[in-house]
């Protein structure tokens, strides 16, 4: 189905300064919406047919008339913002989470497995909240999100290849992905805004192409203009190689969880948002503006 006009009224977007915030307020400003973006660094004011507001000013003093809400923030992070968006007149909220919550539930690094359960009590306090006040929730699950160079995903590989000219990679590193584009993220949020189906909904949102972590790697050394070379090492070795660029170079996007997950499956369906927000997201073909 094609998701409905949008109500009129201003749309609020929390963590507008995102990847996937770029190509949500174009598609904003392209649809005629009037836009109120927050940021915790904003400087204030118009630009190019967007409201500007640093976040502790809309908590301090909520505008009103903002009746749908766009959260790219972490979802454990819209909490703190519920006051402000029932003084503003909030009727619906759409959410970003991730599949993680699925995949990194059993990981072996600590950090993941407590931002899994952090995203898994950000979803349902939203749930809660909203539904004790009769308002409407959306919950975008992403898979793995690239693009414009900024993401934490593609880009940290590609940086990689780019100062070591190579990716190691655990075993046959065949589990498969589903890479999604933000800006594909980013139709689907702003049709989860109007879709009338979508109503207290949750939905996992992958890429249109299912290819091997390995296949994956690489395209991206293609794209970097790199031979594709990717050794394969023991994970003790891969464990060694992660502790230096944690500390080291602070690459801290880089765990063993990562390792061991590179032969499992983190395949997800999308059909259910493509019926309900005529979600149809691109193959991965990486174009320049979406490296570092």
């Amino acid at each position: 189905m094609t998701p409905e006009r949008v109500p009129e009224g201003w749309i609020g977007v929390l963590g507008a300064t995102s990847v996937t915030g770029s190509f949500v307020l174009e598609r904003c400003v392209a649809a005629g919406c009037r836009v109120l973006a927050l940021s915790r660094g904003a400087e204030e004011g118009e630009q190019g047919g967007v409201r500007w507001a640093r976040t502790a000013t809309v908590i301090a003093a909520p505008p009103a008339g903002v009746p749908l809400w766009l959260c790219l923030a972490p979802v454990w992070c819209l909490s703190d913002y519920f006051p402000a968006l029932e003084a503003s007149g909030v009727r619906r909220v759409v959410a970003l989470s991730s599949t993680s919550r699925f995949t990194k539930s059993t990981s072996s690094d600590a950090a993941e497995r407590a931002t899994v359960q952090r995203l898994v009590d950000g979803e349902r306090c939203l749930q809660e909240w909203a539904e004790s006040r009769g308002i409407e929730w959306v919950i975008l699950r992403p898979t793995l999100i690239y693009g414009l160079g900024r993401d934490r995903n593609v880009s940290a590989v590609a940086r990689f290849v780019r100062r070591f000219g190579f990716f190691p990679v655990l075993g046959a590193a065949a589990g498969l992905r589903q890479p999604l584009h933000a800006d594909d993220l980013a139709a689907a949020c702003f049709a989860a805004l109007r879709s009338p189906a979508a109503a207290n909904r949750a939905y996992n949102l992958s890429g249109g192409e299912t290819l091997g972590y390995r296949e994956m790697v690489r395209r991206i050394c293609a794209a970097c203009g790199r031979h594709p070379r990717t050794p394969t090492i023991p994970l003790w070795l891969f464990r060694v190689a992660v502790a230096i660029l944690r500390v080291g170079l602070r690459r801290r996007q880089f765990s063993a969880g990562m390792a061991e997950r590179m032969n499992a499956d983190l395949v997800f369906d999308h059909s259910a948002a493509s019926a309900d927000l005529a979600f149809a997201p691109r193959p991965f073909r990486l174009q320049p503006q979406d490296l570092p």
